[in-house]
């Protein structure tokens, strides 16, 4: 066989700017799709000639999800099966860790529980590339580092406040809440490597801590404090949700780049203020 091409659907977003550079630097030609994943002539052309599919596109915003849930589930599920529907060997599709919905650490046979329509279209879409396309489903859960710009995620705001772009950050509870984190050059990894493993599901996550483990860090890597106000817990806020990533460390990938100060280091360089 000959030089593997992909078609990357969303390879504009955070996470498909490094699938892309990551699947470039690994000998696949990458098709870059540039419509919309509902449109059938669109994903007729983009499939033309390709040997897989990384399907990073898709609407991701949780709040919005509630609002705009028929929306949600018409991207998501809908623009899946668009292109499961044209039986592409390779098929690998981005979920997320919130499709479970419980606490804990969590392994891919743990019962799941979607909690907003964002993630219920995840589940969804996931049940779709299990029944129709057998193909590669990750669940990613807190993807950090590489300059990521959405300072709703608690590695990128704690970075923007200690640089002075952000004026301050709220701290719910003690701050000793557990969340799984990875760098997103080892989600790409894994997004590159599963091309070639078939089907099923994996957990993709590498780095256990919490909301003062990450300010630490902050500050640690920044020679800054981090300003933070301290509000009441949110009822009902799991207090630990970790990823078990045995069963894809079992085919082979591991990840490189998230240790916690790592992946602080890596966001907090690329802070104007920094």
């Amino acid at each position: 066989m000959g030089r593997m091409r992909v078609l990357v659907t969303g390879w504009r977003g955070y996470v498909g700017r490094a699938v892309e550079a990551e699947a470039v630097g690994a000998g696949i030609e990458v098709v870059r799709f540039a419509g919309d994943v509902r449109d059938e002539a669109a994903v007729r052309a983009g499939v033309r000639g390709v040997d897989g599919v990384v399907h990073l596109g898709g609407l991701a915003r949780v709040r919005e999800s509630v609002e705009r849930a028929r929306e949600y589930f018409d991207v998501n599920v809908g623009g899946t099966l668009n292109l499961l529907r044209h039986g592409v060997e390779r098929f690998v599709f981005a979920s997320t860790g919130s499709v479970y919905g419980g606490g804990g650490v969590l392994d891919e046979d743990s019962p799941v529980r979607p909690a907003n329509p964002y993630a219920a279209s995840k589940l969804a879409a996931e049940e779709a590339v299990r029944w129709v396309g057998h193909g590669v489903v990750l669940r990613l859960f807190n993807v950090a580092g590489g300059g990521d710009r959405d300072d709703t995620r608690v590695i990128t705001r704690a970075c923007g406040v200690a640089a002075g772009r952000l004026p301050g950050m709220d701290v719910y509870g003690d701050g000793t809440a557990v969340r799984d984190f990875v760098h997103v050059r080892d989600v790409a990894r894994a997004f590159v490597h599963v091309l070639a493993t078939g089907d099923g599901v994996y957990n993709v996550g590498a780095t256990s801590a919490s909301v003062a483990d990450v300010l630490a860090s902050v500050a640690r890597v920044s020679g800054r404090e981090v300003p933070a106000t301290r509000k009441p817990a949110n009822p009902g806020e799991i207090p630990e949700l970790r990823a078990d990533t045995s069963r894809l460390r079992a085919t082979g990938w591991r990840p490189r780049d998230s240790a916690l100060d790592d992946v602080v280091r890596d966001q907090w360089l690329t802070e104007p203020g920094a």
